[in-house]
């Protein structure tokens, strides 16, 4: 198991300590992305408490978080057939 680091993060205005086992830039870069989501909903809302806030940005990545995951099935399925039918061709030509 990897050695858990600390790594402290400002999230909406908060200070967090962190402990994972990821790099501290890759929980800094998570943990960015959150707080730029909150603010940028903040900012489009308006005065917005905090904690509404975080529940808005946790559901607009999960949205997000959830159509990469429908495209990369989607694209592994074309990926999949697409291989089918080329070792399918293959087989073809070698059989001739």
């Amino acid at each position: 198991m990897s050695e858990r680091k600390s790594v402290t993060v400002r999230i909406a205005g908060e200070e967090h300590v962190i402990r994972a086992s990821a790099p501290p830039e890759y929980t800094r870069a998570c943990a960015k992305l959150v707080d730029d989501r909150i603010m940028e909903i903040r900012a489009k809302a308006g005065l917005l408490e905090a904690h509404k806030a975080a529940i808005l940005a946790a559901l607009s990545i999960t949205d997000e978080l959830f159509q990469v995951r429908e495209q990369l099935a989607d694209t592994q399925a074309k990926v999949s057939g697409t291989t089918a039918r080329l070792m399918d061709q293959l087989q073809s030509a070698l059989e001739d």
